[in-house]
């Protein structure tokens, strides 16, 4: 006879606030915005010397324009942390321009693209809210993120197009969105959710069979995505330092498995630290025998921004 299930937690019973009542770090006022940058005439890449990293980061510029130019895939990997220092607005021009043409995120890419479109503001002090269990209890997050995914139940979307989906046509707008600039220009994004990390996942109504229909359905959009790197495509894994880099592995693997591509890609992560997922699963591994990977180290907030005014540059 089978043993008793363990016991569990009911979330039905879980306190949750108001999202206004929230204080929040990250706001409107602090986003980048798109920007000539060299009205002088002065190029971006005269003030970079063409020396150590500074001559990678010329690299990756330069494979994002080479990749474009030649009708190759440029597919943009990214933790939620590229929204919270304020890069949304540098990655929603570059998508618009078709200067990106697939996004891969981690879930709370999710929460923080919803936060920031709907209210103008996201990111919250975790430290403060723990000691009450009151961190991550947003109910308008979290009611969002749930509706997108019986909206992706319905439509037999991925979890990606279905927020992309939500916020574009259900959802009255005060900000940015990367996702519903997705939706509207009919490029794949794609959600890749590691359920308990979200703070979504702790409301009442969390529904981890319909979420998990909507993920692998995603993971196999990014396996397709992926086939379009082949001969100089380029991906960029931007501030995930675990779920992405693990997912792009296998994504690889499971297009080379049914389709045989792609092959000579080019790779590059960009972070604070440099991480032993990214290194092996970005980088190193993808990228044999025949492609190339870049290790870019600084803050999103700066190095990011760098980058965007090269590949304008390159691409204008």
């Amino acid at each position: 006879m089978n043993k008793p299930a363990y016991p569990a937690l009911d979330l039905s019973l879980a306190t949750t606030t108001p999202l206004e009542k929230r204080p929040s770090k990250v706001s409107l006022a602090m986003l980048a915005k798109p920007s000539n940058y060299s009205a002088d005439g002065t190029s971006i890449d005269s003030l970079i010397p063409s020396v150590l990293k500074g001559a990678d980061l010329k690299a990756v510029a330069d494979a994002w324009a080479s990749a474009i130019q030649r009708g190759r895939g440029v597919i943009l990997g990214m933790g939620a942390h590229p929204i919270k220092v304020g890069l949304s607005q540098l990655i929603i021009d570059l998508i618009e321009r078709g200067y990106i043409n697939g996004l891969a995120g981690t879930g709370a890419v999710a929460l923080h693209d919803w936060e920031l479109a709907t209210h103008g503001h996201t990111s919250e002090e975790v430290a403060d809210g723990l000691p009450e269990g009151r961190f991550g209890m947003a109910a308008d997050t979290a009611v969002a993120y749930w509706k997108a995914v019986e909206l992706a139940q319905r439509e037999n979307y991925g979890l990606g197009q279905a927020v992309g989906c939500l916020l574009s046509t259900e959802t009255d707008k005060v900000g940015p969105s990367i996702l519903a600039t997705c939706y509207n220009c009919a490029m794949p994004s794609t959600l890749h959710v590691t359920i308990g990390a979200d703070t979504a996942h702790m409301h009442p109504g969390s529904d981890g069979a319909s979420l998990g229909r909507a993920a692998i359905r995603d993971f196999r959009v990014l396996g397709q995505l992926v086939t379009h790197l082949d001969d100089g495509g380029l991906y960029i894994n931007l501030g995930s330092a675990v779920t992405l880099p693990e997912v792009f592995l296998k994504a690889i693997n499971i297009a080379r498995n049914i389709t045989g591509t792609p092959h000579k890609i080019v790779t590059a992560n960009f972070d604070m630290l440099q991480h032993y997922r990214p290194s092996q699963n970005v980088i190193d591994r993808p990228t044999k025998p025949d492609g190339r990977g870049y290790r870019i180290t600084g803050h999103h907030e700066v190095m990011f921004p760098l980058l965007y005014a090269m590949v304008r540059e390159r691409l204008t």
